[in-house]
């Protein structure tokens, strides 16, 4: 019963993997935590920070070109390529999105984007939150990252060391569905991981508790005034734009 051996290799990649997850989860609970108590009244997030602490570096990007879109210094066509039209950055930010277009003034949207998000001045906006205590430090939600991904990798080992189990000649075919039981239990369990990491694991999201108190203190309501605008972005994404013209810019139809 060879089989055996495959479901106890089974069990082992997936409990490691669960483990390593509850653990990373943990700790990024605790980095959480630790800034609970950090007061957050008084205090107003610029619409980069909002940015930042609802959806990350690619929110930064985003909310910057519509940003200069909508001051008609960046011209975003509906074909998804960036044109400059103002070379001269108003802030950091702005001069990383003109740096990443390139000398040409010419270039697709999506390789600019993944290219600001990764600007030195994304860096240093995200270590100031974390000093501030409003973000969760990089480490933690790393880990946490890692650790699903090692959990989904095991999920996939337990698919395919069942499978090999199932096709064995020594006594695996007479007795299948109880093979295939067996080795559902740890599929299932790595499959629940990954849902609750999705859904509860501190680490998947970028705001600590304090960060969270502020952006709810910062909703936006209907209309697209200028301010208006930006602020749905930075809160929600491009998506939130009204014009279809420029959420076909970033691929949103």
């Amino acid at each position: 019963m060879l089989w055996v051996l495959f479901l106890l290799l089974a069990w082992a990649v997936a409990g490691v993997s669960c483990i390593r997850l509850c653990l990373a989860s943990m700790r990024a609970a605790s980095a959480e935590a630790d800034t609970d108590g950090v007061p957050s009244s008084g205090r107003q997030l610029t619409l980069y920070e909002a940015a930042f602490l609802s959806g990350g570096p690619a929110r930064v990007a985003d909310l910057t070109l519509v940003s200069m879109a909508r001051q008609r210094r960046l011209l975003l066509a509906h074909t998804g390529w960036a044109t400059v039209v103002d070379p001269d950055g108003r802030d950091e930010m702005e001069r990383s999105v003109i740096g990443a277009i390139g000398p040409d003034g010419q270039s697709l949207i999506a390789p600019v984007r993944q290219t600001a998000a990764a600007a030195e001045a994304v860096r240093r906006l995200a270590d100031r939150l974390v000093a501030a205590g409003l973000a969760v430090p990089d480490g933690a939600r790393a880990g946490v990252s890692d650790a699903v991904r090692q959990v989904g990798g095991a999920s996939v080992a337990v698919s395919v060391l069942g499978a090999l189990a199932l096709v064995m000649p020594l006594g695996a075919q007479d007795q299948g569905g109880l093979v295939a039981l067996w080795f559902a239990l740890p599929f299932v369990l790595t499959v629940s991981c990954l849902l609750v990491a999705r859904v509860e694991v501190p680490g998947t999201v970028w705001a600590s508790a304090a960060g969270k108190r502020l952006l709810r203190s910062a909703g936006v309501g209907r209309g697209c005034g200028d301010h208006q605008c930006l602020a749905m972005v930075a809160l929600r994404g491009v998506r939130a734009v009204e014009s279809d013209e420029l959420r076909a810019a970033f691929g949103y139809r």
